[in-house]
């Protein structure tokens, strides 16, 4: 017994516990050490002391005759790694990943990539664009020196002029308006710098889950035990948030938004379309810049919104793709008319009821739990969510506000692992679960003040949701921006309640109403476009590719090109023999020629479904109604 010792043994990804002898040879050892950390017989190579000297060899010789002895500490360097001989492990510069070129590079300047623990660091995953760009960025906030505090030359920095760094509160407080929360790039600069380097700062993704694996005891409900025990919840308020400004382009995008429940007095919600781009009002910021809604199917009543299936769900998010778009979050309404005749609605949402209610809050958490951020400084290579929600509620001057929110890490794991309900009778409260047979939930706390103004902490059953919160700014430029240029409007989808409909019928009297003499403005439309894909009668989401390829890069020479295709013509021979409009009246001018006069002898469309029929019939093959 006395012959066995136990050796520690660090690695770029950790440190771990190799069990041996006294007596056992270095080759042996080394098979070991390759066995847990999971490298080949020559894949790594383990040092005596971090300066990468006195190697170990795959030999014969005993690790007594080494003089490695009980608790001695060994240093593993993976073959062909980048660091120098001088380097320290624990603050090193992360590796360099195929998946992140922009991050490989090696650069003297102080920018966050230089400060990444490598013992966190995921290199595999691929990060979003823009946190690429932002890793690579200085960050610091740089002043002017100032006349009257500032006593040294031109060249020179004290305190009142050297830059601040990107988290540094009472900038950030002083801002016009004030920033409650720093960016997320200015919160890894927080933990990342420092003397440690970020040596012992993790991102670590909440669990409300028993751990597996753990054989000492039962599963739950019979046993559980320290080990496998989630640990308790106590909600604090974000300092950080993922995304920090929301942005629709236009006000167009938002009006025909709004159409549907200025007609139908009914809610309505839509996914956000859009780009991630560097928001400058806030160090290391990031915007969400919206191009274009989607409204899925659903049902909708003046108090209630149901989502159902989605079969184009899938389509939607490849034709954005292409177009250089992503989801980048979801906004529904919460209106209610005051004075229609003056259009104004009622200022419901406010400190005395609530800002999002828990099932909203819930609902927000699931979402962002489907989107979540690439993170190569989380062991699970994801932290958070960039997907944002946005209301459109009455203000306090009864017209109608778009307000930007996102649920805390916090939520997401409660909503994730199933722990968090909402309350049937006050909206603005939510419920932590309670341990039942079938699952085990940690206990939740918040903080509160009491009567006498101390300190109280509180069950959260129930719990007030704005400890789940985090408010985004939601704004409207000064100049408009158009990722679409169309200035006509093609029907919204899933829009049958409002005799709106997406057919041909519709996208003839679309292509006559257009007057561009440029057939890029004309297709320059995010709802014809996913007509053109998703449509029953003649899809083209393999043939489109070239379309899409010049809206996205504003190429009217590509969209030219892609107009004298097979496909777009047999378009124009389905438009011409719909309608039920004189040819004359269809002056497709987009269509590069005169209309195609309905004959008996080419397809109809029926007035009452749209199922294109073949010619010579009197009745609709689809609903037997006749063709007049």
């Amino acid at each position: 017994m006395a012959d066995n010792i136990i050796i520690r043994v660090q690695s770029p990804d950790g440190m771990k516990k190799i069990p041996s002898t006294k007596r056992e040879t270095a080759a042996a050892f080394l098979k070991k050490v390759a066995k847990e950390f999971g490298f080949n017989s020559n894949g790594f190579s383990v040092y005596l002391n971090r300066n990468k000297t006195g190697e170990i060899l795959s030999q014969n010789k005993t690790l007594s005759l080494l003089k490695i002895k009980h608790g001695d500490m060994l240093f593993l360097f993976p073959s062909g790694s980048p660091s120098s001989s001088g380097e320290v492990m624990d603050t090193a510069t992360p590796h360099s990943s195929s998946s992140l070129p922009s991050m490989s590079s090696s650069s003297s300047s102080s920018s966050s990539s230089s400060m990444i623990p490598r013992s966190f660091s995921a290199p595999q995953v691929q990060e979003d664009e823009i946190d690429q760009y932002l890793a690579k960025q200085d960050g610091k906030i740089y002043r002017n020196k100032d006349p009257q505090l500032c006593r040294h030359g031109a060249l020179g920095k004290c305190v009142h002029c050297v830059p601040l760094e990107p988290f540094d509160e009472d900038y950030l407080n002083h801002l016009d308006p004030p920033v409650k929360h720093m960016s997320f790039h200015a919160y890894l600069r927080k933990l990342t710098g420092g003397a440690d380097k970020g040596k012992f700062a993790a991102l670590e993704n909440i669990s409300c889950k028993i751990k597996s694996g753990c054989e000492g005891h039962p599963p739950w409900p019979e046993g559980i035990c320290t080990k496998c025990q989630p640990s308790a919840i106590t909600l604090n308020r974000q300092k950080y948030r993922h995304v920090d400004n929301i942005m629709f382009e236009n006000h167009t995008i938002a009006d025909r938004f709004l159409d549907f429940w200025r007609k139908t007095g009914s809610q309505r919600m839509g996914y956000l379309y859009g780009r991630f781009t560097e928001h400058k009002d806030i160090p290391l910021g990031i915007r969400a810049e919206v191009a274009a809604i989607y409204e899925p199917p659903q049902n909708a009543t003046q108090n209630s919104l149901e989502l159902v299936d989605d079969p184009k769900a899938a389509a939607v998010d490849e034709i954005a793709a292409k177009l250089g778009l992503c989801k980048v979050g979801w906004i529904f309404t919460d209106l209610l008319s005051e004075d229609t005749r003056i259009g104004t609605v009622r200022y419901t949402r406010n400190r005395d009821s609530y800002y999002l209610s828990a099932e909203e809050c819930i609902t927000a958490g699931y979402f962002q739990n489907l989107h979540s951020n690439p993170c190569r400084l989380s062991r699970d290579g994801h932290f958070g969510s960039k997907f944002v929600t946005v209301v459109a509620t009455g203000g306090p001057d009864n017209q109608v506000h778009f307000e930007g929110y996102q649920v805390s890490n916090q939520c997401m794991a409660l909503v994730r692992d199933e722990c968090l309900l909402p309350c049937k009778d006050a909206p603005e409260l939510g419920f932590a679960k309670e341990s039942s047979p079938e699952q085990y939930v940690p206990d939740v706390f918040y903080k509160d003040k009491d009567k006498f103004g101390n300190d109280v902490t509180f069950l959260a059953r129930p719990l007030p949701v704005e400890y789940l919160i985090i408010d985004i700014t939601t704004t409207f430029p000064k100049d408009p921006q158009y990722t679409f240029s169309s200035t006509q409007r093609f029907p919204i989808e899933n829009r049958d309640i409002l005799g709106e409909t997406q057919n041909f019928h519709s996208l003839a009297t679309y292509l006559s109403q257009c007057t561009s003499t440029a057939f890029l403005d004309i297709v320059s439309d995010f709802h014809l476009l996913l007509f053109l894909v998703t449509n029953e009668v003649m899809p083209l989401r393999d043939s489109i590719g070239l379309l899409l390829d010049a809206v996205r890069t504003s190429n009217e020479d590509l969209a030219q090109t892609w107009k004298k295709s097979e496909q777009w013509a047999t378009i124009e021979q389905l438009c011409s023999t719909v309608g039920g409009q004189p040819s004359s009246s269809l002056g497709y001018g987009a269509m590069g020629g005169p209309s195609v006069p309905a004959s008996s002898s080419a397809m109809w469309s029926c007035l009452h479904c749209t199922f294109m029929n073949q010619p010579g019939t009197e009745h609709c093959e689809m609903c037997s109604l006749p063709r007049s």
